[in-house]
């Protein structure tokens, strides 16, 4: 994933307004589209002549494709690395596409990020499995818990969310893995094995001798947990319902899920601790003519139920397992013991070939800060952006995707493939 973050105060909404009747002009122009008349077409088919050997390979069930990551951020600097994406599905007319991935970033503060996540349907739909794994010698800010740590009309106030950050560095071993097993038509129950480990903690602003604390090391001493290293282990139980027609890039169905994790006493310097973790995405057609006329809505939300867990453990925005949430802000950069996130997206065409699409989206994250009295909702903090969608594979419905997004006092630039969810 590429993602500039700088700092900015919420505007640009003049931008989201003149893309939306852009978007809109186009249904007129668009909606009567005939396959026929204008086949889908790929950016790769521009450079690519068209004969029966390339018609052939698009026919196979499978997708590979690399894309670079490259660019900047306070945290990491400049980095530059690649991401891998494989998308496949069984030989069966009803089996859906499964998605795996690997990325590898290098920064120039000597940060390795490797990445793998999947996403993988087997045996005909029956058996579902979601995997985050990933090694991190790593580096990110800590800007405190809540969502109230930047107030609104920040520059009247003289607050920059750089002024707030407190430098840490880390490294981070995640195991995260579900199985579950169709019991009903597109319903899975099952578990998981959760595994974090964070090492090496530095600790940047901490002076403990001048009394110089931070907000990671407050929590640490209060709620009793080494500020040094932590290990967090547990299992989970995982219910999903999926009714998506493809998970890449879905035009109808909804998905859910509900995994709830218990982590029991292990090892020294862990307290008993129990994680929700509830998510939905829902897929609206628009248009009964054209089926690229998408109203795309995505909410979650992570709760300490019971216990407590150690700071980099809470629930943040940007640690999903896509690390996809939160576009407009930098990751991690609202934290809490709660956290509900909701992005609601309008996706429509804008060539007739499908080769070119388009998105206009809101999103909108509220944390808690028990310690504070902070409750959800009582502050809200959001953002908006604009994206384009350029069609890289036609049977898997490949996308690669570029946003741009602003929220309070920030802003960001994204690359990926897929859908952002």
């Amino acid at each position: 994933m590429v993602n500039f973050l700088k700092n900015n105060y919420f505007h640009h909404y003049k931008i989201l307004g003149f893309v939306f009747f852009i978007s809109f002009s186009s249904i007129a122009q668009t909606e009567n589209n005939n396959p026929e008349i204008c086949p889908p077409r790929t950016i790769l088919e521009i450079f690519k002549k068209k004969d029966s050997s390339y018609v052939a390979k698009t026919s196979k069930n499978n997708f590979f494709l690399i894309i670079p990551a490259i660019g900047s951020q306070p945290a990491t600097g400049f980095f530059f690395g690649a991401v891998a994406q494989y998308t496949f599905k069984g030989k069966q007319a009803s089996d859906k596409y499964s998605i795996a991935n690997l990325g590898i970033t290098y920064t120039v503060k000597n940060q390795w990020l490797v990445n793998v996540k999947n996403n993988i349907l087997l045996n005909n739909n029956k058996i579902f499995l979601s995997g985050d794994y990933r090694l991190y010698i790593f580096s990110q800010p800590n800007y405190g818990l809540g969502t109230d740590i930047i107030p609104h009309h920040s520059k009247k106030n003289n607050l920059s969310i750089d002024s707030i950050a407190q430098p840490m560095d880390y490294d981070y071993f995640k195991f995260h893995q579900t199985v579950s097993f169709e019991v009903y038509k597109n319903f899975y129950v099952g578990g998981g094995v959760n595994l974090d480990w964070y090492a090496s903690i530095d600790d940047k602003d901490l002076d403990v001798e001048n009394g110089k604390y931070t907000y990671h090391y407050a929590y640490s001493q209060k709620h009793g947990f080494d500020d040094l290293e932590y290990f967090l282990s547990g299992m989970s139980l995982n219910l999903v319902y999926d009714s998506r027609d493809n998970q890449v890039n879905s035009t109808r169905g909804w998905f859910a899920n509900i995994n709830y994790r218990f982590n029991p006493v292990l090892f020294h310097n862990q307290e008993y601790s129990n994680v929700l973790y509830a998510e939905y995405r829902h897929f609206i057609p628009l248009s009964s003519k054209n089926e690229r006329y998408i109203l795309a809505l995505w909410a979650y939300g992570q709760f300490i139920t019971r216990g407590k867990v150690p700071y980099l453990n809470l629930p943040a925005i940007g640690w999903d397992q896509r690390s996809r949430s939160g576009e407009g802000y930098t990751q991690g950069l609202f934290r809490g013991n709660g956290l509900i996130y909701l992005s609601t997206e309008f996706r429509f065409p804008i060539t007739c070939d499908q080769m070119i699409s388009g998105t206009v989206f809101t999103n909108f994250v509220t944390a808690s800060n028990v310690d504070n009295n902070i409750s959800l909702f009582k502050s809200v903090q959001p953002a908006a952006g604009l994206g384009l969608r350029i069609l890289i594979d036609k049977k898997t419905r490949t996308n690669l995707i570029v946003d741009y997004a602003w929220g309070n006092n920030s802003k960001g630039f994204y690359l990926n493939a897929g859908e952002t969810f």
